[in-house]
C-alpha cells in the first residue's frame, strides 16, 4: 500500500471578499483521501500563514496549500522555497494573480480536484530587496497605489479601481538609474515592474509573454503618459497587448539594480514596504515546487493577431490626435489610411 502524502491547508479568513467557513467541509468532501492525509489551518494575524507553513516544511509535509489572495500565497510560498515540499493553490483573494498566470480554477472545489491530480513542477520566484515575490514586483506609481490599497483597509478591485482613478492624475513620474547585464540606462518613469509571471491580477497582463520558467524576468517601463493615454494602457493591459503601446519599454534580464533619488515604496506580490533609494531584483532559477493544473501550466500569450490589429489601430489613433486637433482634413486621411492598415490585417486572420 503507498503511503499517504501529507497535505495542510493554511486559510487565510480574511483575504478575499466572500467567506471562507464553508471550505473545510469541501476540502473534506472533494480531496482524495486514499491519496492524502490532510490537517486545516487557520491565519490568526499577520505572518502567521508563512509560519505555520514553515512548521509544515519542518516535520518534512509533501504538500502546503495557500487558500487566500496573493500576499497569502507570497507567505505561504516563501517558506517552501528550496525545499521539498509543492505549493498548492485555493485562490481565495481579490486579484489571484499567481493562479490565474498557472490556468488553476477560481472554483475552489475545482482547485481541490487540480490537487487530485498532483502535478508538481519547478518554476521560478523573484527576489527584490532580499524579499520573495512569485508573480509581480515594482516601484513608482503600482507600489504607490498598493501602498493606498493596504492603508483603505477594504479589500476588492473597486478600492483598487478607485485609488488608481483618485490619485492616478496626480502622481509625479520619477526618474530612474536601471543597471543590468547590458549596461546602465536612465528612464523617466510612471512605474517599474518586474514580471515573473504574466500578470497583476484580475486578468490586467503587464507582462503577457511573461513564464516562470525561462530564468528571467521581463522588466516593464511605462513612461509619462497624459489623461488622454491612460484608457489605451488600460485597455492594453486587458487585452494582452501593452507590449505595442508607445509609452512602454520592456527588456529582459536576470538580474536588475535600480536606483531613485528618493526612498519610497515597492511591492512585493501586492504587498507594499517602504524601502530606500537603491533597488536590487533577481531570479531565483526553479526555486519552488507547484501542483499545477495538468492540461495547461502557464498562462503564456501567443500573438493574437486581431487583437493586435486593434491595439494599433488605438495607437495609431493617439498618434494623430495633435494633427486632429490642429488640421481635421489631414487628420481624417490619415485616420482613413489607418483603417485600410487595420482591413489588411484583419482580412489575414
Amino acid at each position: 500500500m503507498t503511503e499517504k502524502k501529507r497535505i495542510t491547508f493554511i486559510i487565510n479568513p480574511i483575504s478575499g471578499t466572500r467567506s471562507k467557513d464553508d471550505l473545510p467541509r469541501l476540502i473534506d468532501e472533494t480531496l482524495d483521501k486514499e491519496q492524502f492525509d490532510h490537517a486545516v489551518r487557520i491565519t490568526e494575524y499577520a505572518g502567521h500563514a508563512s509560519e505555520i507553513a514553515n512548521e509544515c516544511v519542518e516535520a518534512g509535509q509533501e504538500i502546503v496549500v495557500a487558500v487566500g489572495g496573493d500576499g497569502t500565497v507570497n507567505e505561504v510560498a516563501h517558506a517552501l522555497t528550496h525545499t521539498d515540499a509543492a505549493l498548492g493553490i485555493i485562490p481565495c483573494g481579490s486579484g489571484n494573480g499567481l493562479a490565474r498566470h498557472l490556468c488553476l480554477p477560481m472554483d475552489a472545489r475545482k482547485a481541490v480536484e487540480i490537487i487530485n491530480a498532483s502535478k508538481i513542477e519547478q518554476f521560478d520566484y523573484g527576489v527584490i530587496n532580499g524579499l520573495p515575490f512569485f508573480c509581480t514586483c515594482g516601484m513608482g506609481f503600482d507600489a504607490f497605489i498598493s501602498l493606498k490599497f493596504a492603508e483603505a483597509g477594504k479589500r476588492g478591485p473597486i478600492t483598487y479601481v478607485e485609488n488608481v482613478l483618485k490619485e492616478g492624475l496626480k502622481y509625479k513620474p520619477e526618474t530612474y538609474e536601471v543597471e543590468d547585464e547590458t549596461g546602465t540606462r536612465r528612464f523617466k518613469a510612471f512605474l517599474i515592474a518586474c514580471a515573473n509571471a504574466s500578470q497583476y491580477g484580475n486578468n490586467a497582463y503587464i507582462a503577457p509573454g511573461a513564464t516562470m520558467k525561462d530564468g528571467e524576468m521581463d522588466v516593464i517601463v511605462m513612461e509619462p503618459f497624459d489623461v488622454l493615454d491612460a484608457p489605451q494602457i488600460a485597455a492594453d493591459l486587458f487585452m494582452k497587448t501593452l507590449g505595442n503601446n508607445s509609452k512602454i519599454k520592456t527588456f529582459r534580464t536576470k538580474q536588475l539594480h535600480i536606483r531613485r533619488k528618493e526612498p519610497g515604496a515597492i511591492h512585493y506580490d501586492g504587498d507594499p514596504i517602504m524601502t530606500g533609494t537603491d533597488i536590487d531584483v533577481h531570479i531565483e532559477h526553479q526555486g519552488i515546487r507547484i501542483l499545477t493544473n495538468p492540461a495547461i501550466t502557464e498562462d503564456v500569450s501567443q500573438p493574437n493577431f486581431l487583437l493586435n490589429a486593434f491595439s494599433d489601430l488605438f495607437n495609431n489613433i493617439n498618434n494623430v490626435r495633435e494633427d486632429l486637433q490642429g488640421d481635421i482634413e489631414k487628420g481624417s486621411r490619415r485616420i482613413q489610411a489607418i483603417n485600410k492598415v487595420l482591413l489588411r490585417k484583419l482580412t489575414r486572420l
